[in-house]
């Protein structure tokens, strides 16, 4: 099983004055009564409602909260408009860990190319200025520092995994879809773009995928399991949810 970077859904319409307003419905893990609805920074609605609720029932919350969807759609449409794709120049923001750093790009013919992290900022020394080399030596650099930290996290994990007697094997795997994911046999792949994310969300995916090897599928056992070792971790997967957007490339 795995962790996707997009919650697998059901899509559906509603009208909100003259706007169509699509969003997405997921399984609410925990079955209770109520609908929860979340306005992503990509205009991604997503509506988490228990397997049970009828498409009716789901419908009508929505669009009780019709105005609110609206707004925050507009609002975060007027900051995609000066969202540029990254030109990997001096200025640009980068995440690592969760927070926020400045690209500084430095021509340094006579020096040694590489990354390094600096006062609040992600020094990249390349011998010409290239973009696609930026981006080269950002993407290694990445996956060196995912390598380094998803190992130390999962031996934290495991110390709360009682049940997993083997330490897994841990493999690091650019993924368009998926966060994380675990094979029949217990090994372990995770995206080195969630490096990008804060050390909890790290932890909450290795977690998730620590307890399929108990439990191979999502069932009721299965989040019994991930509520014991993470009792808020539908608060810290709606975090990661919402970086998807500004992390997942």
């Amino acid at each position: 099983m795995n962790v996707p970077i997009k919650p697998q859904s059901q899509t559906m319409i509603f009208r909100y004055g003259d706007e169509q307003i699509t969003f997405e419905r997921v399984k609410r893990p925990q079955a209770t009564g109520k609908v929860l609805i979340k306005v992503h920074p990509d205009c991604r609605v997503i509506v988490s409602a228990p397997e049970g609720a009828e498409s009716e029932a789901v419908l009508s919350a929505v669009k009780k909260r019709g105005r609110w969807i609206y707004e925050q759609l507009r609002d975060f449409r007027k900051q995609l408009e000066f969202t540029t794709p990254r030109q990997y120049i001096s200025g640009e923001s980068h995440y690592y860990l969760g927070k926020q750093y400045l690209l500084k790009v430095i021509e340094a013919p006579e020096q040694v190319q590489g990354v390094k992290l600096l006062r609040g900022k992600l020094d990249v020394s390349v011998k010409t200025k290239s973009a696609e080399k930026v981006k080269e030596l950002l993407t290694d650099w990445y996956k060196a520092r995912a390598k380094e930290t998803f190992a130390k996290r999962l031996d934290a994990m495991l110390e709360q995994a009682l049940w997993v007697e083997e330490r897994p094997v841990l493999r690091i795997l650019t993924m368009q879809t998926q966060w994380g994911s675990c094979s029949p046999n217990g090994r372990i792949t995770l995206n080195p773009h969630l490096v990008k994310a804060p050390r909890e969300c790290i932890d909450y995916v290795i977690l998730h995928e620590l307890c399929h090897i108990a439990e191979h599928n999502h069932s009721e056992r299965f989040y019994r399991l991930m509520s014991q070792v993470m009792p808020k971790w539908e608060k810290t997967k709606e975090r990661l949810d919402g970086m998807a957007f500004v992390i997942a490339n």
